[in-house]
């Protein structure tokens, strides 16, 4: 075997694992399609007409380069939040701009704090950066404030990460309690606020911005209420300082002519997304009453998915998404202990959410072994 030039160190020691098996990987390895997808928590009911339409228009420019300020993208988002365009920055999705705080804040060997069982991917990035991450247990299925701040406090983390609606129990937090835990932090942690399902959540639930914090940055996507996922497009809005020095390091080429030009145009259409945002709502109530219809535990949810209890051990709950998947239905769960008690199911179109009541009885009698 011929030798391979040498790896970093830190690269060479990384596990080859991935945050996620995505649900066309999962589909090549059983030779055939899911019938309904609502497992990833993308939005079913697809981006506004008026984004289609213009993404329709300007497929022929798409032999241009994309503007690497993102400068009409950054001025309708800092618009629509009420900031100045420096306060914005426009990234490959949250997952893009999480990359790029990892690589901001964090050097080998610091601690990082989040919660045991929170959103994956930003682990992953912490990991490829030389991170530790230090961990916090959730309190009565929510992230605990107060564990995440005792945890930063003792580890003296340059950084640390919060979900708020949360991903992957569909909790939330009220503004007025955000608002202390940020107060309460030391100015020498920066806080990353992922509200990547924001818009879904009750507005209370989301403290005004306030850019004059440099230790604060949030994060919004167009992957969940507009329905653009597959265009990879998310931004952050955050101190002006903050915004120069993601420029130091982003990628000025990384989010196409499309994706920016897709993101004006979504968040123009308010009407289109407050319309998503009531299905989205109906959908989390017929979720939640076919699971209480067979006996199982629906948990408040403020995101566009909802997540159950099905009332044993996580090795039950595994079971019952195994079945679900042998029935052709796309679905995830948590992994982490007493998370895992639950599967998570996104909200989907009609004929997706009637797949599920129909198949889940079933899935549930071969996980008890009926």
């Amino acid at each position: 075997m011929r030798p391979h030039p040498p790896l970093t160190p830190l690269v060479a020691a990384l596990p080859s694992t991935v945050p996620f098996v995505g649900p066309e990987a999962q589909e090549r390895e059983r030779g055939r399609a899911f019938r309904a997808r609502i497992g990833a928590n993308e939005s079913s009911f697809g981006p506004s007409p008026r984004v289609i339409e213009r993404m329709a228009g300007i497929a022929r420019d798409m032999w241009m380069y994309c503007d690497p300020d993102n400068h009409d993208l950054k001025v309708a988002a800092a618009a629509h939040h009420g900031v100045k365009v420096e306060n914005v920055v426009v990234g490959e999705g949250i997952d893009g701009l999480l990359s790029l705080v990892a690589r901001m804040y964090v050097a080998p060997g610091d601690a990082v704090v989040t919660s045991r069982g929170a959103y994956p991917t930003f682990n992953f990035h912490v990991a490829g950066v030389g991170g530790r991450l230090v961990t916090v247990p959730y309190h009565n299925d929510k992230e605990s404030l107060d564990g995440l701040l005792a945890a930063v406090r003792k580890d003296k983390a340059p950084l640390v990460y919060l979900s708020n609606p949360d991903n992957p129990m569909g909790s939330w937090w009220e503004a007025d309690e955000l608002i202390r835990f940020i107060e309460a932090l030391p100015e020498t942690t920066m806080l990353v606020l992922d509200e990547a399902y924001g818009e879904l959540g009750p507005a209370s639930a989301l403290p005004p911005i306030d850019i004059s914090r440099p230790n604060i940055i949030r994060m919004r996507t167009f992957s969940k209420a507009y329905g653009l996922a597959g265009i990879r497009c998310g931004y952050a809005v955050a101190e002006a300082q903050v915004i120069r020095d993601f420029e130091k390091i982003r990628n000025h080429y990384g989010v196409s002519r499309m994706a920016q030009i897709a993101g004006v145009e979504a968040l123009a259409d308010q009407d289109y997304l407050q319309s998503v945002v009531a299905r989205v709502a109906a959908g989390r109530r017929r979720i939640a009453g076919i699971a209480e219809q067979n006996g199982l535990k629906p948990l408040a949810s403020a995101t566009n998915f909802v997540t159950i209890d099905c009332g044993g051990d996580g090795a039950f709950a595994l079971k019952v998404l195994q079945g679900l998947l042998s029935r052709d239905i796309f679905i995830r769960k948590p992994m982490v202990p007493v998370l895992d008690r639950c599967i998570r199911v996104s909200v989907g179109l009609d004929h997706e959410l009637d797949i599920f009541a129909e198949e889940l009885p079933g899935a549930l009698a071969a996980a008890r072994g009926n």
